[in-house]
């Protein structure tokens, strides 16, 4: 019925010959340069050939094994320079397509799912997938009622190939280790693991969705599609046209790279706050640039279409309000404040002791974007930040393996690497602490009175940075 390769004896063998080729290439690139051929030049061409492996496979497979290649591609600023060249176009193929299913099993699944006359439905519908991802392929079709629509069809066994590849890849998941630096592979799978049965259901899925829309109707920023019709294995929703955000990463100007990134990181923190729900999901093909109303074609008045909302982190009460007060706290120096918060959040456990100081050393340079009215995002920069993690000589390395990730903070941390990921992949300007002070719990405005610090003993300063926020969000909910 599908071409998706679904039976666990073929996709266990394709994704077992992964680590097999990384040998082999490894192998044949040491013999190389006991021949004499210059080990940079071997290395690219070694590092390259891997590449179009691991993310050939990965793509025809679909399931679990693009997801796992869609996480990663948000991650491609992290790699030295040197290797994200032969890497980066083969990840971010997996960001907008796949290898479509045949017709004549779109037409079966839509006949099963909406009934025989499913195309009375529709005045128009395209065989032609106007997009493939991991689990499934979009068609751009017209309503009976004339709104042009999206029409997202699920892969027939696409549930048992996510379970199978998730499962495959987490058993080889420390050769993969090195294609992200100062990462740890193997949760993130496990992580991708957990979501399968929700990302399944579109039912959950539309519930999501349309809460975004509702939430978002007529903001001036974000643009979230409606949800027109929902069956078991197809989703339908209102096509949403705009610049994919790929292509601006591509070919941006640098005014559309912040215009995006800004709007990026706005709804990181708003959409949680708003909505109760976090999108979990950040990488470029889920975004798309809209232009404004009223003729408006500036950057300036773009918003930010999003799409897939498969994924989501329930937090009815908003972001945890540990996050903001432990990133106050952090750039005012106050080291045994935050040291205790982490403590007692499990970041740190009972039977391990660290240094406030060190910890604080460790967690500053990650969190530069929020110390300054603007922050540049770069390559650059998180390849720096991966390096000082990574490098098992640094301090921070050794500080961070024995840091420890509460569960309940995995995909919020997952979310906000991805997304820092997507903004330096931009190299986006974005005025991160505007954002933290309108819609982070526990963030407060630094004081008039200590424009260097922030206040941190719940005086004035910090109330008045509360009040701040608060205003900040009601004027956003109006539109403002």
């Amino acid at each position: 019925m599908s071409d998706l390769p679904r039976k666990a004896v073929v996709r266990t063998a394709k994704l077992a010959a992964l680590p097999l080729g990384f040998a082999g290439r490894t192998a044949l690139g040491i013999g190389k340069r006991i021949g004499g051929r210059p080990a940079e030049i071997i290395a690219n061409e070694l590092q390259q050939r891997t590449a179009e492996q691991l993310f050939a496979t990965l793509g025809q497979l679909k399931g679990g094994a693009m997801k796992f290649g869609q996480a990663l591609s948000v991650f491609e600023s992290a790699l030295p320079e040197e290797i994200a060249g032969p890497y980066r176009a083969a990840l971010t193929k997996l960001q907008e397509a796949a290898p479509p299913m045949p017709t004549r099993t779109v037409h079966t699944v839509l006949e099963e799912r909406l009934g025989a006359d499913w195309r009375d439905l529709f005045r128009e519908f395209d065989d032609r997938p106007a997009a493939a991802a991991s689990i499934g392929q979009v068609h751009r079709a017209v309503w009976h009622d004339g709104r042009p629509v999206a029409v997202k069809v699920q892969y027939p066994g696409a549930g048992e190939a996510l379970l199978s590849d998730l499962a495959q890849l987490g058993r080889f998941a420390r050769l993969l280790g090195p294609l992200i630096p100062g990462m740890d592979v193997k949760p993130l799978i496990s992580e991708l693991r957990d979501r399968v049965s929700e990302e399944l259901d579109y039912s959950l899925e539309a519930k999501a969705q349309q809460a975004h829309a509702e939430e978002f109707a007529g903001d001036p920023d974000v643009v979230v599609p409606q949800v027109v019709r929902q069956g078991d294995q197809v989703l339908i929703t209102e096509w949403l046209d705009g610049v994919p955000l790929s292509e601006v990463i591509a070919d941006g100007s640098q005014a559309e790279r912040d215009r995006a990134g800004q709007l990026l990181a706005r709804f990181l923190f708003s959409g949680t706050a708003r909505t109760g729900l976090l999108h979990a999901d950040p990488h470029p093909g889920n975004f798309r640039l809209v232009a404004g109303e009223a003729g408006d074609d500036s950057p300036e008045g773009w918003r930010l279409g999003v799409l897939d909302f498969g994924t989501v982190d329930r937090l009815p009460d908003g972001l945890p309000p540990t996050i903001g007060s432990a990133l106050r706290m952090t750039l005012d120096g106050n080291a045994e404040t935050v040291y205790e918060m982490l403590c007692e959040e499990g970041f740190v456990k009972p039977t391990i002791e660290l240094d406030p100081q060190a910890m604080l050393d460790y967690l500053l340079p990650i969190i530069e974007p929020a110390r300054s009215e603007e922050f540049t995002f770069s390559r650059g920069w998180m390849r720096q930040q991966a390096a000082r993690i990574a490098d098992p000589r640094s301090p921070a390395y050794q500080l961070g393996k024995r840091i420890n990730l509460p569960p309940a903070y995995l995909l919020i941390h997952r979310v906000t690497l991805s997304t820092i990921g997507v903004l330096c992949q931009l190299g986006a300007t974005v005025r991160m602490r505007d954002e933290l002070e309108a819609w982070l719990p526990g963030f407060a405005t630094r004081s008039a009175e200590a424009p260097e610090g922030l206040s941190g003993d719940g005086g004035p300063g910090e109330r008045e940075g509360t009040e701040v926020g608060d205003l900040g969000r009601r004027e956003r909910r109006a539109g403002a």
